[in-house]
């Protein structure tokens, strides 16, 4: 087991450098001049220049890019140009709300999920799994943006239970801050929910065709308590490795939603230095997505051994 983990460990190192070099190269080769933004169209060229120096845009790209690197080492993400603080403080001020937005839309996905593919599995080529799956289908199928949308209709502006928008901050109170995140949360989840249904009664199904679930079937176990003891946890490392996947599309991918319900989180700031220029914003917070994705892959990997006792004795 720790040669496996040294093994992963080495593996997701050489991902963030590789993911690095890449994420600076990407936004390096994109239109538009930072110091040019920053100063408007009428500034003279002598001017960019001087701006452009200050900032350290005139550097050679490889001596820019250790220099980069090397902060990420010391968490020291740089300041940003826009907002003239520094990266992390921003970081730090967006994660408080991307975090909990995307622990309770997976939370969610979870609550659904699970139970609606347990149903389906159970009632195979019944009314209720074609039901089921058809609503799971046009889950993947139907945007979450569009979903955001209805909610804020029905929701918001029909029954006023929430609001349609914004987040008061957490300094608020804890309700008002929750009230503001259950639309949005709802949105992403609900697509996600479906994909994990669908995944859930695949690796069931499967599951269910083993000799081990005839035999407890034979010894005269209900079909609910197989289902749940013995199905289950054996079907569980697809759903784990989708529940990784989820959760770092919904820490990442939230750019849309924030955008419909005007979240301060990470992917509306992402969204902001993108149309502004600030460089060091996007890259600094995209390798800290990057990491995250890589942790909780890693994460996952491991709670293989926990759920298969035979993969633990392979390793």
């Amino acid at each position: 087991m720790t040669a496996y983990l040294l093994k992963r460990l080495v593996i997701a190192a050489l991902t963030l450098v590789l993911a690095s070099v890449v994420v600076f190269a990407v936004l390096e080769i994109l239109p538009g001049d930072p110091a040019r933004l920053m100063l408007g169209m009428n500034a003279s060229a002598d001017q960019v220049e001087l701006l452009r120096d200050q900032m350290g845009l005139n550097a050679p790209l490889v001596q820019r890019y250790l220099h980069w690197a090397g902060g990420l080492l010391r968490l020291d993400f740089g300041r940003s140009y826009t907002y003239s603080v520094p990266v992390l403080d921003l970081v730090r001020e967006r994660l408080v709300v991307s975090l909990p937005l995307a622990l309770i839309a997976l939370a969610l996905s979870t609550i659904i999920a699970i139970p609606v593919g347990l149903f389906s599995a159970g009632r195979r080529g019944r009314v209720g799994d074609t039901i089921t799956m058809g609503a799971a289908q046009l889950g993947v199928a139907v945007p979450n943006f569009w979903f955001a949308l209805m909610l804020i209709y029905v929701f918001a502006v029909w029954l006023r239970l929430v609001p349609a928008g914004g987040f008061p901050g957490w300094s608020a109170g804890f309700w008002p801050a929750l009230k503001a995140l259950i639309l949005p949360a709802i949105a992403l989840a609900l697509p996600q929910a479906a994909i994990l249904a669908r995944v859930t009664r695949s690796a069931l199904i499967e599951v269910l065709n083993e000799d081990y679930i005839r035999t407890a079937r034979a010894k005269g176990l209900p079909y609910r308590a197989v289902l749940w003891r013995h199905a289950l946890r054996n079907a569980m490392i697809p759903v784990l490795t989708i529940l990784g996947l989820q959760f770092a599309f919904l820490l990442a991918g939230t750019i849309i939603i924030e955008n419909v319900f005007y979240l301060p989180g990470l992917g509306r700031l992402v969204f902001q230095a993108i149309t502004q220029r600030d460089l060091i914003v996007v890259e600094s917070v995209v390798m800290l997505l990057v990491a995250a994705v890589i942790a909780v892959n890693l994460i996952v990997d491991l709670s293989y051994a926990v759920v298969d006792p035979r993969l633990r004795s392979r390793q």
